[in-house]
């Protein structure tokens, strides 16, 4: 389990307004995934992340005050890539069936994950968190599709307006399921894809009949 850091951490020094700053921040953030998921976050150093980006770390420090600043950008741009690959029933305009989103979802989360396992993997187990506002905005959005999820597989005459317990649930089967096929290299795996599908669906046409 990764280290908590103190709320007196400091991310990013600035936010780049230019374009030439957004790629240089780009390039840093890209290299930093690249050195995370090739050294681990014990051998994780600015010096070698500015290396690989081809920037200076006079550059690096204009933007990122250490190491930690630079795997939090990492973690952010995983968030931000996990929230897009989640279905967002509520802004739907089509009717689509409840199995197809099911498979649209365990599709999306385990090809984002499938893509760089070991970077995941450090960013799961190693690198510290810190007390960021933006974690909870992602917590905030996740849960709010996965309830979404739970609300659409529900009876038409359901009274039940908190789904927020359900959703949790699921959300934390399916996280910790495709983390674990991902350390022992199942992922892509026909087999887990079709057992997590009828995990899935079993629980959500279950709670109908509860």
């Amino acid at each position: 389990m990764p280290t908590r850091i103190s709320p007196g951490h400091r991310a990013m020094r600035k936010d780049p307004k230019q374009r030439r700053s957004q790629s240089t921040v780009e390039s840093i953030v890209e290299a930093g995934a690249r050195v995370l998921a090739q050294r681990g976050w014990a051998k994780f150093t600015t010096n070698e992340v500015a290396r690989t980006a081809g920037v200076s770390i006079g550059s690096l420090y204009q933007y990122f005050p250490n190491n930690l600043a630079i795997a939090e950008a990492v973690r952010k741009r995983h968030l931000d890539e996990v929230l897009r690959v989640l279905p967002d029933i509520d802004s739907q305009e089509e009717m689509i069936p409840l199995e197809q989103i099911v498979v649209r979802l365990i599709d999306g989360v385990i090809a984002l994950h499938a893509k760089n396992q070991n970077l995941h993997r450090v960013l799961m187990d190693e690198v510290p968190l810190a007390p960021r506002e933006f974690y909870e905005n992602f917590e905030r959005e996740y849960h709010a599709r996965y309830e979404a999820l739970i609300r659409a597989a529900a009876p038409l005459d359901d009274a039940r307006s908190d789904h927020s317990l359900p959703a949790r649930i699921l959300a934390d089967a399916l996280e910790g399921i495709v983390h674990s096929a991902s350390r022992r290299n199942d992922l892509m795996s026909p087999v887990v894809k079709a057992e997590v599908k009828r995990m899935m669906m079993s629980y959500l046409l279950a709670r109908n009949c509860s």
